[in-house]
């Protein structure tokens, strides 16, 4: 017993060494600096009392939960016609849709420049039907476009994965009784992949609202946390303000993860 408890010690010295010297430490840092401004512990209610604060806060909110929904809509429609549909260039397509995990924030919010700038494709094409370019990349909507670009890859392989472990049978008994595509779609499919959904929503949701590459690269009318809290650090040298503002953004971020994880149960309804 003694050497097995040995051998579990060794074993997990690599990870709390890690955990302590990426996360624990840092993390403690952070929320000392947070706490020595002229507030003190009340510096962490300025993303509400401090009305720019809130606003960013919102806005990101609002973004965050915006990106999560389409980004489920469209992966979930792509991630059943692709599991379940056998055709020339499949696997290609996959690798084009899970591509833009290869790219940084940086690098999505040159691709949004390039299509919604004020030389992008969308202008170009718009100029020359109305006479009037649009130009969005520089705005929410712009900011909008890039978090779902990069979120869909994220989505789309959990819920292929998730499909693909549906029983077929639950799907052929509801049509034996008579229900249509939509009602077993409606009835079957999607209340099965339910912690599919909750798993990658909550990982789209926290990386949209931590995401600073593409705002940063975007940023002339877009006003999000993390383009806050650089602001307050790098512009203002306002360390307090910029480390709290991060811990109510990590917080908050970890909050909807462990709330997905309580709510997503165990699996989808899985083939015996």
């Amino acid at each position: 017993m003694t050497r097995d408890r040995t051998r579990h010690l060794v074993l997990l010295l690599p990870l709390g060494i890690l955990t302590g010297a990426f996360f624990l430490l840092p993390t403690a840092r952070l929320i000392a600096v947070g706490a020595s401004g002229e507030a003190g512990l009340a510096g962490y209610l300025a993303v509400l009392t401090t009305p720019r604060y809130f606003e960013s806060f919102v806005a990101t909110i609002l973004l965050s939960l915006g990106v999560t929904a389409v980004t489920l809509a469209i992966a979930t429609a792509a991630g059943l016609f692709l599991q379940r549909n056998a055709f020339p260039g499949r696997e290609v397509l996959v690798a084009l849709l899970t591509f833009p995990l290869a790219f940084p924030g940086v690098v999505v919010g040159f691709m949004v420049i390039l299509l919604a700038g004020r030389q992008g494709v969308i202008g170009g094409l718009t100029d020359a039907l109305t006479g009037e370019k649009l130009v969005f990349a520089y705005s929410m909507a712009g900011l909008f476009m890039g978090y779902v670009y990069f979120s869909i890859p994220r989505v789309i392989l959990t819920v292929m994965a998730a499909i693909e472990k549906l029983d077929p049978a639950l799907e052929e008994a509801a049509r034996s009784l008579g229900a249509g595509p939509w009602t077993v779609l409606r009835d079957v499919v999607l209340p099965a992949l339910k912690p599919a959904f909750l798993a990658s929503g909550a990982v789209c949701f926290a990386t949209a609202m931590g995401a600073f590459g593409t705002a940063f690269t975007l940023a002339t009318d877009i006003d999000v946390l993390p383009m806050t809290i650089y602001t307050e650090f790098v512009l203002y040298a306002n360390f307090a303000t910029a480390a709290a503002l991060s811990i109510v953004l990590g917080a908050i971020t970890w909050l909807a993860l462990a709330l997905s994880r309580s709510l997503a149960g165990t699996t989808v309804a899985a083939a015996g």
